[in-house]
C-alpha cells in the first residue's frame, strides 16, 4: 500500500538539560522525587513539548541522556546504566530482551506510541517504478534497488533503531524465516540483500540527521550524491517538509513501540514517577496530542488513528529469537552486504598533542581495529572490504598510509593499522588546511580506481590552524573540486582548543557533521562517527 504525503513542517527540539552522552559516570542528575532520569534514543527529542506539559500536569520532570540502541543495551547489561538512570526509553526493547544480562534488569514497560519503518520515495519515482496504487513486497523492492532504479538513505543498524529495523525486516521477509533466522538462512538470501543494499547511497547514525541530510540534498544545499528516498520511521517521513510517497511492504514491517521501561534497580520514588507519567502519556487527549505533534500512532485502542495513517493493519514481521542471529546479521551487513567504505583520517599530531592527547588518539584508532571488545565497539570496528587511510599532520602533512581490510582474515591488516596508530608521535605546528587539501590527492586516485564506495574524511585537530593556508583558502579550493570529490562529507572532531566556527564551516560546505570530543574521549567520538561512514 502506498501513501502520498503533503509537505509538513518538522520541528526539532533541543532539550534543555539533556545530554547526548550516555556515560553513567556523568549522570543527568541526582535521584530526586519528581524526576525520572531516562537513557533514551535521540529521536525522542521531539517529545519535549509533550513532556513539558506533563511536568506541569503531573509534577514529573524527565531528564534525558541519549544513546544508540546497541550501546544502550550494553550499558543496561553491564549494570552501569543503573548508576545514573531510573528508566530506559528506546524505540524498541526487542534487542535488549535478547541480551540475558540486559533483559533481567528491565522492569515494567509502558508502550506510549508506535511507528513502523517504511520506504519513502518521491511520487514521480513511485510512478516510474509502477508501484502507484498497488502493493509491493520486499523482494520486488530489492530487485528494483539492485537494478539501481532508485537510491535511498538508511541509518547505521548498529547505531540507530530505524536502520536496525529495516535490516531485520528485509532479511526476515526475504528469508521467510522470522524468529528462526540464523546464519544459514542469512547466507541463503545474501544475494538479494546485497542487491537491496547496493542502492544505499547515504548513511547516518541517527534518523533525524538522515532526514535533514536528505532534505539538504533535495534543496541543492548539500554537495553529496543524489538520494531518491529514505528508509525511516513513518513518523519522520510524515514530518518531512519534502513531499514523499510512503511504501508499506505487503509482506511486513518492523514497528517501533517506544516502551518507557523502568530499570529493576529504580527507587520507589522513581517507580511512582514512572507510573504517574505513564498514566498521563496514555491518556486519550495526550495520545491525540502525541499523534498530532510527532506523527506516531496511538498506543491505546480508544484513540482512533488519524487519516494520515492510511495503512492501519500492518503485517508485523517476526523478530529473530536470539542475540547471535541479530549480531550475525549486523556483522554480515557491514562485512558483506552493503557498499564498502573508504575513510581518510586527517590526524593532528602537532606539539600540542603531546601527552594524554596523543595517547587518546592512539587508543581511539586502536579501538577501531578490534581492541574495543564491547558490543558497540565490535560493530564500530573497521569492516571487511573497507579502505582506511591515515594522514597524520603537524607543520605539514606526513605521507599517507593506506590499508584495505580483507573480508576474510582481516587480522593481519588490522594489526598493521594498530602498529601505525601506536607509533604516532606529537611535534611541530598545526597545518590543518594544506594537509586536508593534500588528502584529496589521495582520495582522487582511490576513487578513480574504485568509485562505488561510501567515502568520507575524518578531520581531528586539537587547536587552531598555524599553516600558511586558512579556511578561506580551503573554501576556494573546495568550490573548484569536481562533484565526486566535492560531495565527500568531512566529519571534524572538536578536541582541545579546536576552532569551532571554522570546523562548522568545513562540515557544512562538505555535507558533513561536527563531533565534539572536548568533554569525552576521542574513542567515543570516533565510534559515533562510524555510523555516518
Amino acid at each position: 500500500m502506498i501513501r502520498r504525503l503533503i509537505p509538513a513542517v518538522a520541528v526539532v527540539a533541543l532539550l534543555v538539560g539533556c545530554s547526548n552522552e550516555a556515560d553513567p559516570s556523568r549522570p543527568v542528575g541526582d535521584a530526586t522525587p519528581g524526576t525520572l532520569r531516562v537513557l533514551a534514543g535521540s529521536e525522542l527529542a521531539d517529545l519535549q513539548p509533550i513532556l513539558d506539559e506533563a511536568a506541569k500536569a503531573t509534577g514529573i520532570s524527565v531528564k534525558f541522556s541519549f544513546s544508540g540502541t546497541v550501546e544502550g543495551a550494553e550499558k543496561v547489561a553491564s549494570g552501569t546504566a543503573e548508576q545514573g538512570f531510573d528508566a530506559v526509553w528506546f524505540s524498541s526493547n526487542r534487542y535488549l530482551e535478547l541480551v540475558p544480562e540486559a533483559q533481567k534488569r528491565l522492569g515494567t514497560p509502558t508502550k506510549v506510541m508506535s511507528s513502523p519503518v517504511v520506504l519513502g520515495l518521491p511520487a514521480a519515482k513511485v510512478a516510474e517504478l509502477g508501484w502507484d496504487g498497488r502493493r509491493v513486497g520486499w523482494a520486488e523492492i530489492a530487485a528494483a534497488a539492485g537494478a539501481r532504479k532508485f537510491t535511498y538513505g538508511m541509518t547505521d543498524p548498529s547505531a540507530s533503531n530505524s536502520g536496525f529495523s529495516a535490516l531485520v525486516g528485509v532479511a526476515a521477509a526475504l528469508s521467510g524465516s522470522g524468529s528462526a533466522l540464523d546464519a544459514a538462512k542469512i547466507d541463503a538470501v545474501a544475494p538479494q540483500l546485497k542487491q537491496f543494499f547496493s542502492a544505499q547511497t547515504l548513511s547516518a547514525g541517527s534518523s533525524g540527521w538522515l532526514s535533514e541530510a536528505y532534505q539538504r540534498r533535495a534543496r541543492g544545499e548539500d554537495p553529496g550524491a543524489e538520494v531518491d528516498g529514505l528508509i525511516n520511521y513513518e513518523s519522520v517521513l510524515l514530518s518531512s517538509p519534502d513531499p514523499l510517497t510512503l511504501v508499506y511492504p505487503s509482506d511486513g514491517v518492523v514497528t517501533a513501540d517506544y516502551p518507557l521501561t523502568l530499570l529493576t534497580s529504580a527507587s520507589s520514588e522513581a517507580r511512582q514517577a514512572h507510573q504517574k507519567l505513564s498514566e498521563y502519556l496514555r491518556g486519550a487527549d495526550v495520545q491525540r496530542r502525541i499523534m498530532d505533534t510527532t506523527h506516531r500512532r496511538p498506543a491505546v485502542p480508544q484513540v482512533r488513528p488519524d487519516a494520515k495513517f492510511t495503512v492501519r493493519d500492518l503485517v508485523e514481521l517476526p523478530f529473530p529469537g536470539s542475540q547471535s542471529a541479530v549480531d550475525g546479521l549486523i556483522t554480515t551487513y557491514f562485512d558483506q552486504l552493503r557498499r564498502p567504505s573508504r575513510t581518510l583520517y586527517v590526524l593532528d599530531t602537532s606539539g600540542s598533542m603531546q601527552g594524554d592527547r596523543i595517547d587518546g588518539l592512539r587508543q581511539a584508532l586502536v579501538g577501531l581495529t578490534g581492541a574495543d571488545e564491547s558490543l558497540a565497539g565490535r560493530f564500530s570496528r573497521f569492516h571487511g572490504r573497507e579502505q582506511v587511510t591515515l594522514l597524520p599532520f603537524s607543520s605539514s602533512a606526513r605521507p599517507a598510509v593506506k590499508y584495505e581490510v580483507p573480508q576474510d582474515d582481516p587480522r593481519p591488516i588490522l594489526d598493521q593499522i594498530r602498529n601505525t596508530a601506536t607509533s604516532l608521535d606529537a611535534a611541530g605546528g598545526t597545518a590543518i588546511y594544506s594537509s586536508l587539501r593534500g588528502g584529496y590527492d589521495v582520495l582522487r586516485q582511490q576513487i578513480d580506481a574504485d568509485p562505488d564506495r561510501f567515502t568520507s574524511i575524518v578531520l581531528m585537530t586539537d587547536g587552531e590552524n598555524t599553516g600558511s593556508e586558512d579556511v578561506t583558502d580551503f573554501q576556494l579550493f573546495h568550490r573548484g573540486l569536481p562533484q565526486n570529490l566535492k560531495g565527500i562529507p568531512i566529519f571534524p572532531v572538536l578536541f582541545g582548543e579546536s576552532a569551532t566556527a571554522e570546523m562548522e564551516q568545513v562540515a557544512k560546505m562538505s555535507g558533513g557533521k561536527v563531533f565534539d570530543a572536548r568533554n569525552r574521549s576521542l574513542s567515543s567520538a570516533f565510534k559515533e562517527i562510524r555510523g555516518y561512514q
